[in-house]
C-alpha cells in the first residue's frame, strides 16, 4: 500500500467533559476515496479540520508528506472580505496554479464570477466554495457536506468531476448515493474513536450493525462476569490471601472497564403530532401560472393531491420549487388559474434556511419558546429535557446557544419544533440537510408511518426514492410535470434529462431568450400539435395505468378471492390484462415521441 499523504495518529480533543476525540486515527494515501461517517456531533468536522491543519488537537500527531497540497471545503463557507466570487476563488490558488481554472470552474458551476458574495444564496455560496477547493487541482480534497444546498444537476456534475480527478478524497456527507458512487473506503467515527473498513459505503451499514450487536454481546458477558465475581466476593472468599488480593484486583479492573464504557447513542425518536384527519382532497390546482417580471415560473400546471400522498418536488436551484409549494399551499396567489384547499387542513412547515431559529436562543428556549420548561406536543405537555432526549440531545445541552451547535444538531432542532405542532400536512423544504444517516433512517420511517400528506423539496436522490410516490419536475419555460414513483422512476420516464443538463447551460437558458439563430429553419421537421399534446399527456396516462394495475393486482392477490367470487375474479383478470396491454402501447408511443423530440432538438 502507498504511504499516506496525510496521517493523524492518537488524536485527542476535549470540549468540556466527555472527550470528543480519543486516540483517533485517520490516514489517506494517493488516489484513495474515503468517506468519514458518524453521528451528528461525533466530531467528524473537527477531525477534518485537524487534517486540514486548522485546529490543534490536545494530543496526537499530524503528518503530511512534503509537497502535498490540501484543499478543504468547510460545511459553512465564509466568503466575507471578497468583492466578487472570482476574487474569492482566486484567493485559494497557489503561485503556480492556473488562474484560468477559477473562471472555468465558476462557469461550469453556473456562476459568472462577478457575483457579490454578500448576496449569494446557500447553493451559490456552496458552488463558489467548491470552485475554490477544486481549482488548484490539489493532491487531497477534504470535503465537508459538499452536496448541501446543491441541486440534483450540480450534485451529479460534482460526482462526475470528482470521479475524473486523481486527487485523494475524504468525504463527509449525508447523501447515501453520493457516498456509494465515490467512496471505496469507510471510516466510522464513533464515541471518539475511528474504525476502518476497506469497502465502500454500501457495505458500511450492515458492518456497523453487526459491530454494535457484537458489542452488546460483549458487554452482556462482562456484566455476567462482574456479577459472578461479586458473588464470589460475598460468599466464596477463601483463606489464601495472595490469590484473593489478585482476584479482587481483577474485579476492580472489570468494574473500571464497565464504568469507562461509552454506550452507543440510541436512535432519535421522531414523531409528528397528529391533527384530526383532513378531507380526502388536500389540494386541487387547475391551470395555475406565476411569473416574475417576464420570466414564467409556473405555467398552466394542474395537480390533485389526495390525503396520504407523498409528493416530491425537484429541479435546479432557481427553477421555482419554493414558489410552486407556496402556490399549492395558498401562501402565494397564482397570476391565473385556481387553487382549492381541502377541508380541515393543518400544515406544519420546515424551512430550508432554518430561518426560524434565533442563533442566540438556548436549545431549551428554541423548543419552549422561552416560556417555562415544557413543550406542547399535539396539545400535550412534555418536559423539555425529555423532548431533547428524543432528538438525541444530552440534558447538559439545555442552555447551549444554538450558534455553537453543528449543522446537523440545528437541523434536528428545526425538525423538533416543526413536528411538535399538530398537523395533517407536512411541508418540508430540504429536510435532509446536515442530518446524519441514522437520523435520516428514523425520519424516513416517521414519514412512512405519517397518516397525513407530505409535500417536500429535496435533492437527496436516495431519500426521494424511499419516501415519495410522485415527483414533480420542471421541463423549462415554467412547465412542470408530475411523474409517478420516486426520483429513479422519474429519470426513467423522462430518459434521464435532468442528469444530462450542464449547470452553465441551464443558467444561460434560464436567463436569456434563445438567439434568433437558434430558431428552427423553415421546412425543418417539428412536432405536430397532436404529438406535443401526446408527449405532455402520456406520462400522466402511464402513471394512471400503473396505479390501476397495482390496484387490480392487489385485489387478485387477496386470499380466497377466486373462491368467493369467480365472476369478479375473471373480470379483474381481464381488466388487468387490458391495462397491461394499454400500458405497453402507451410506453412505446411515449418512447417513440421522446426519440423524435430529441432527434429534432426539442423543436415545438
Amino acid at each position: 500500500m502507498a504511504p499516506p499523504l496525510v496521517q493523524l495518529s492518537g488524536i485527542s480533543l476535549t470540549f468540556g467533559g466527555t472527550p470528543l476525540l480519543e486516540g483517533t486515527e485517520l490516514s489517506v494515501s494517493q488516489g484513495e476515496r474515503v468517506c468519514l461517517v458518524g453521528r451528528n456531533g461525533s466530531g467528524k468536522s473537527t477531525l477534518l479540520k485537524i487534517a486540514a491543519g486548522l485546529i490543534e488537537p490536545d494530543a496526537g500527531s499530524r503528518f503530511v508528506q512534503p509537497g502535498t497540497t490540501i484543499r478543504y471545503l468547510p460545511q459553512e463557507p465564509d466568503l466575507s472580505g471578497h468583492a466578487t466570487t472570482l476574487s474569492y476563488v482566486e484567493a485559494g490558488l497557489g503561485p503556480h496554479d492556473d488562474a484560468h481554472q477559477a473562471k472555468q470552474l465558476l462557469h461550469q458551476l453556473g456562476l459568472s464570477g462577478e457575483e457579490n458574495p454578500a448576496q449569494l444564496s446557500g447553493g451559490e455560496a456552496r458552488r463558489a466554495a467548491l470552485a475554490r477547493a477544486l481549482a488548484p487541482e490539489p493532491d487531497i480534497l477534504l470535503l465537508d457536506e459538499p452536496t448541501n444546498h446543491l441541486d440534483l444537476t450540480t450534485i451529479e456534475w460534482l460526482e462526475a468531476e470528482l470521479n475524473s480527478r486523481r486527487a485523494a478524497l475524504i468525504l463527509i456527507s449525508h447523501d447515501r448515493r453520493f457516498l456509494e458512487t465515490l467512496a471505496r473506503t469507510t471510516i466510522w467515527l464513533d464515541r471518539g474513536k475511528t474504525r476502518r473498513i476497506d469497502l465502500g459505503f454500501g457495505a458500511f451499514e450492515n458492518w456497523r450493525d453487526e459491530t454494535l450487536a457484537q458489542e452488546e454481546i460483549d458487554q452482556h458477558k462482562l456484566d455476567r462476569k462482574i456479577e459472578a465475581e461479586q458473588h464470589w466476593l460475598r460468599y466464596g472468599v477463601s483463606g489464601r490471601r495472595k490469590r484473593n488480593v489478585r482476584r479482587l484486583s481483577d474485579l476492580q479492573a472489570l468494574r473500571q472497564t464497565r464504568r469507562d464504557y461509552r454506550g452507543s447513542t440510541g436512535k432519535a425518536v421522531i414523531a409528528a403530532a397528529q391533527a384530526d384527519k383532513s378531507g380526502s382532497l388536500v389540494i386541487e390546482a387547475q391551470e395555475i401560472s406565476k411569473a416574475f417580471e417576464t420570466r414564467p415560473i409556473v405555467k398552466d400546471f394542474s395537480i390533485r393531491v389526495m390525503r396520504g400522498d407523498r409528493i416530491g418536488i425537484v429541479g435546479p436551484n432557481g427553477s421555482g420549487k419554493t414558489t410552486l409549494i407556496n402556490l399549492l399551499t395558498g401562501v402565494m396567489p397564482p397570476d391565473s388559474g385556481t387553487v382549492r384547499l381541502g377541508a380541515n387542513l393543518q400544515m406544519a412547515t420546515l424551512d430550508q434556511g432554518r430561518e426560524s431559529l434565533n442563533p442566540n436562543w438556548t436549545l431549551s428556549e428554541a423548543l419552549t419558546g422561552g416560556e417555562g420548561d415544557t413543550v406542547s406536543i399535539g396539545g400535550k405537555q412534555k418536559h423539555v429535557i425529555g423532548y431533547m432526549r428524543d432528538f438525541l440531545f444530552a440534558p447538559e445541552q439545555a442552555r447551549t446557544p444554538l450558534r455553537v451547535l453543528s449543522g446537523g444538531e440545528r437541523g434536528r432542532i428545526t425538525l423538533a419544533r416543526a413536528l411538535a405542532k399538530p398537523s395533517n400536512v407536512l411541508v418540508l423544504d430540504e429536510p435532509t440537510n446536515d442530518l446524519d444517516l441514522e437520523t435520516l433512517d428514523v425520519l424516513e420511517e416517521m414519514l412512512g408511518d405519517y397518516a397525513g400528506t407530505v409535500i417536500l423539496i429535496s435533492h437527496d436522490r436516495d431519500f426521494l426514492d424511499r419516501v415519495v410516490n410522485a415527483v414533480v419536475a420542471p421541463e423549462g419555460g415554467g412547465e412542470w410535470i408530475e411523474y409517478a414513483g420516486g426520483y429513479t422512476d422519474m429519470l426513467a420516464q423522462r430518459t434521464g434529462d435532468i442528469s444530462r443538463r450542464s449547470v452553465g447551460a441551464r443558467k444561460a437558458t434560464e436567463s436569456k431568450p434563445p438567439p434568433p439563430s437558434a430558431a428552427p429553419k423553415a421546412g425543418k421537421r417539428r412536432l405536430s400539435p397532436h404529438e406535443q399534446h401526446a408527449l405532455k399527456d402520456l406520462p400522466k396516462r402511464i402513471a394512471r395505468l400503473e396505479a390501476s394495475i397495482r390496484t387490480l393486482q392487489a385485489r387478485l392477490d387477496e386470499p380466497g378471492f377466486y373462491t368467493r367470487d369467480r365472476e369478479a375474479f375473471t373480470n379483474a383478470s381481464t381488466s388487468l390484462a387490458a391495462a397491461q396491454a394499454e400500458l405497453t402501447t402507451a410506453e412505446q408511443q411515449w418512447l417513440e415521441l421522446e426519440i423524435l423530440r430529441e432527434s429534432i432538438g426539442g423543436a415545438q
